[in-house]
C-alpha cells in the first residue's frame, strides 16, 4: 500500500504487507503475528508506532530484502505505481528506508521452532 491512516495492521494475527507512504498514529497496536515492511523516509515512524509489543529491525536478512522487494514488484505491476517504480530503480538506497515491523511474541515462536528444528536436524 502507499500510504494508511491511524491503528495500522492493528491485531494483524498473520501474513506480510509493505507499506510505502506514510502512517498515521498507533501503528501496530494489538499486533500479534505477520511482518510489516514500513518505509520510514523522515525517519521518524518509531514516534506513531506501538512499541509495546513491537520491534523495529533494520533490514539485512536477505530473505526480507527478496520478500520485500517481490512485494514491492508485485504492486508496481499491479497498479503501475510510480513510487513503486522509483524505490525499485534506486534499490539500494531505497532498502536503508525501510524498517521491519516484528511483533515481539510471534518473533519469541519463530526463534524457537527454528531452534526445535536445529535440535532435531542435529539429532538426527
Amino acid at each position: 500500500v502507499e500510504g494508511i491512516g491511524d491503528h495500522g495492521c492493528e491485531y494483524m494475527t498473520g501474513g506480510r504487507v509493505a507499506i510505502l507512504g506514510r502512517t498515521g498514529r498507533n501503528f501496530g497496536a494489538g499486533m500479534s503475528g505477520g511482518i510489516a515492511y514500513v518505509l520510514d523516509r523522515a525517519g521518524d515512524f518509531a514516534s506513531r508506532c506501538n512499541m509495546e509489543t513491537l520491534e523495529l529491525e533494520p533490514m539485512v536478512d536477505p530473505e526480507d530484502i527478496l520478500e520485500l522487494r517481490a512485494l514491492i514488484q508485485r504492486h508496481e505491476k499491479a497498479t503501475g505505481s510510480t513510487l513503486a517504480k522509483s524505490l525499485l530503480a534506486d534499490w539500494d538506497n531505497s532498502l536503508g528506508l525501510f524498517k521491519k515491523v516484528m511483533p515481539t511474541d510471534y518473533k519469541r515462536v519463530l526463534m524457537a521452532d527454528k531452534n526445535s528444528m536445529a535440535l532435531r536436524v542435529a539429532s538426527a
